[in-house]
């Protein structure tokens, strides 16, 4: 078989079924080897959205999302989407073609070495040959899906594709051994102390799915639950646990709570997000999580690294007293930040756009937001109910993440409707993606928040009392025309026209743009200083 055969088969057998990327000329054996294998070639407009495609596809399937590149530039493109993967938690093969062996070490053109290159911004990098084919695509599956997963890049000599190799039987899946020292007993005894225990649950408790497990547990310890923004979902907004995200909008209202508790448990709380210093508050930690991290220097914290059936074992040993805090601190916080909310829908600013959104659209509804001000309204004001999605990007935090990640996201899941929110610069990062949704015929709606500035620096700028410098996006209408690279543009600027270009996107099997302009002063008074 022939190496790039070889790859296809591979990537075929454990589910992959699109690779996405920008080809070279050495792509080109690989991309009909892909094709044979029953895997799809999504070419993007940027290889950064590329690497966002296949870190999304990760998490949406469970299975390694792909992506390629060539050399040199392709390559430095495509470090964008490592990064997110990196820190975003995403299990993901990066692809790109190198030198051959005889002009690696040469001056010419394209050449850098993308083994540096790649280092800093994924698990592993590695150079495959003719001898190491198997043994280097079954290290790198295993190594991108064990904790924390992550990125793993295989550079791709340009004159490997086509020679054969002999298929072994190589496998590097053994099991991972756990030598963590686990402050256990300490744990126990800060459980049955407790009396106003907090739940904060992040990233890794998400990723791994345990929802049910935490529903369960909250049916029998009705404790206060926090959650980073990458966990949103994990419990539905209207539980009686349920109180809020952590640094996204209106989050110093939860203060309320945080402040009041005696300790605090961290549930698969992944500091990428939000670093436990930022918030909490003087007292004893306790912290779950599948992999042993950084952690502040002040106060009393006891550990647990392991898997999360292990971490409700313990948690079991929870004092019952802990459910007699008031149920009604709770029910306060959020009917006081839904007030707040309320308080901007007399006019047509960011918080009016999102609940209109929000009572037009389906309960299943997936939503990819860009980063920005809007990110941090919608974090916390968007309800999944347990049902839609709410797909963002935050220990990366890059621009441009919105339209990539809803291309993606509609891909594998053609059947439900796919919503991205972004600002106009997110919108200007990647909005050469929407001739990828155009040709692909993704229905996907892309909801524009136009305001003509990067609304989160000048917040920023503010706050450090300097005068607003280098964020405006444009002077006038973002949009002149009714059609923008070829796909229908529907202009809101008020209730009624935004509900009906809500509908009339919904009603659309193409890709469309709703240009939503927006006042927006709002963020002022919304978004925390941090």
């Amino acid at each position: 078989m022939k190496i790039a055969d070889y790859i296809a088969n591979h990537l075929f057998n454990i589910g992959v079924r699109y690779v996405f990327g920008i080809p070279g000329g050495p792509s080109i054996p690989y991309i009909k080897a892909l094709r044979s294998a029953g895997i799809e070639f999504v070419l993007t407009a940027n290889e950064a959205s590329a690497g966002i495609m296949a870190d999304v596809s990760a998490r949406l399937t469970g299975i390694p999302g792909v992506c390629h590149a060539t050399y040199g530039p392709g390559a430095t493109n495509i470090t964008t989407g490592a990064g997110g993967a990196l820190l975003d938690r995403s299990p993901v093969i990066l692809l790109t073609n190198e030198m051959d062996d005889k002009m690696i070490s040469r001056t010419t053109q394209m050449n850098i070495d993308h083994q540096q290159l790649f280092k800093p911004v994924t698990k592993s990098t590695m150079r495959m040959t003719p001898e190491n084919a198997q043994e280097v695509l079954s290290a790198a599956i295993a190594i991108c899906t064990k904790e924390y997963p992550g990125p793993v890049h295989i550079g791709l000599p340009s004159d490997i594709a086509n020679i054969e190799i002999n298929e072994s039987t190589y496998n590097s899946n053994g099991e991972e051994r756990n030598d963590y020292s686990n402050d256990t007993a300490s744990i126990v005894t800060h459980l049955q102390s407790c009396r106003r225990p907090l739940l904060a649950v992040g990233l890794s408790s998400y990723r791994l799915g345990i929802q049910k497990k935490l529903l369960e547990f909250l049916d029998h310890y009705s404790i206060p639950v926090v959650i980073t923004p990458m966990a949103k979902g994990i419990i539905p907004e209207d539980h009686p646990s349920y109180a809020g995200v952590l640094f996204h909008s209106l989050s110093d209202y939860l203060k309320e709570i945080y402040e009041k508790t005696d300790l605090v448990i961290g549930l698969g709380y992944d500091q990428v997000e939000y670093n436990y210093e930022s918030w909490m508050p003087d007292v004893p930690l306790v912290h779950f999580d599948t992999k042993e991290s950084d952690m502040p220097v002040k106060g009393e914290i006891a550990r647990f690294t392991g898997k999360p059936e292990e971490w409700f074992n313990i948690l079991n040993n929870i004092n019952a007293g802990s459910l007699l805090y008031e149920k009604a601190l709770i029910t306060g916080i959020k009917d006081e930040m839904f007030a707040v909310f309320n308080g901007f829908t007399n006019h047509f600013g960011p918080v009016t756009a999102l609940s209109i959104l929000q009572e037009e659209l389906p309960a299943d509804t997936i939503v990819t937001a860009d980063v920005g001000s809007h990110l941090h309204l919608t974090g916390q004001y968007w309800k999944t109910y347990g049902k839609g999605k709410l797909i963002i990007t935050n220990g990366w935090s890059g621009m441009g993440f919105g339209i990539p990640a809803a291309i993606a996201a509609q891909l594998h899941n053609p059947e439900k409707p796919v919503v991205c929110i972004t600002g106009d610069g997110g919108f200007l990062m990647t909005a050469g993606e929407i001739i990828t949704a155009r040709r692909l015929g993704l229905p996907v709606i892309i909801v524009v928040f136009s305001d003509g500035e990067l609304n989160l620096i000048r917040l920023k700028q503010t706050w450090q009392e300097i005068p607003p410098n280098g964020t405006i996006l444009y002077k006038g209408e973002l949009f002149h025309s009714s059609i923008f690279l070829g796909i229908k543009v529907l202009n809101a600027n008020s209730n009624d026209s935004m509900r009906l270009a809500v509908n009339s996107a919904l009603s659309s099997s193409e890709p469309v743009i709703i240009n939503t302009q927006i006042d927006p002063e709002d963020y002022n008074w919304l978004i925390v200083k941090g």
